[in-house]
């Protein structure tokens, strides 16, 4: 798994206010269908906002793990219903700080 220092997750962050949620997790919770739709989502953008509708707080946080295990992502903010992950694609479009 892809780790990151600090800074890079603070680079990453800040990358992330200007984002709109590309996925939305419903009623359903976390389905294939929903981990398909992120997986793409990373393979095209990276850095991605995922939507969370549902009021448990402990409940998104283990979607946000699942979510990182099963696309092979990094978790970069929680905060609210919003969740933000990471995973660098073949060709990065994103750089790094060191």
């Amino acid at each position: 798994m892809l780790k990151l220092n600090s800074k890079q997750v603070s680079h990453l962050r800040a990358l992330s206010h200007a984002l709109n949620p590309v996925v939305m997790v419903g009623n359903n919770g976390l389905t294939e269908q929903v981990l398909k739709e992120i997986d793409v989502s990373l393979n095209a953008h990276e850095l991605i906002k995922i939507k969370v509708f549902g009021d448990d707080r402990e409940l998104r946080k283990q979607m946000l793990e699942e979510i990182c295990e099963k696309c092979g992502a990094v978790a970069i903010h929680h905060i609210g219903k919003q969740l933000v992950v990471y995973r660098p694609a073949e060709k990065a479009r994103i750089e790094l700080p060191k």
